[in-house]
């Protein structure tokens, strides 16, 4: 049986823009940095000790590595207990956002990174 959602692969064009994206913009931290055999791997994290993480990968190494991979964006569901702040906050770091809207589970919006990959953030308290 599973037990929980581990990590979950980002395949991104630029890994130190993407990086600077989620650390300096979206407040994730590094949980590992790995680099051997030609392959960086970052591993980041919106708290230290999350249960689940996100692996920033090269898009372009790993196409070269595995071409039969789906390489688009996955569609992320964060969960913030502040949903006015953080949309304060991201706005104010210049990171687009859409609307606040009202869902059946909860309040919600969606952020875009520096690749104009979307993701969607929803208030859980």
């Amino acid at each position: 049986m599973f037990t929980q959602v581990g990590q979950i692969m980002l395949y991104v064009n630029d890994q130190d823009k993407a990086l600077q994206f989620w650390t300096e913009k979206a407040g994730f931290h590094i949980v590992n940095e790995v680099n051997g055999n030609g392959m960086r791997w970052i591993e980041i994290a919106p708290v230290k000790d999350a249960q689940t993480t996100i692996i920033l990968h090269d898009k372009e190494f790993v196409a070269k590595m595995s071409p039969e991979l789906n390489l688009g964006t996955p569609s992320l569901m964060l969960f913030t207990d502040n949903l006015d702040q953080l949309y304060t906050h991201l706005s104010n770091k210049q990171v687009t956002v859409g609307e606040i809207v009202t869902m059946p589970g909860g309040r919600v919006f969606n952020f875009a990174d520096d690749e104009n990959n979307y993701f969607a953030v929803m208030e859980k308290n």
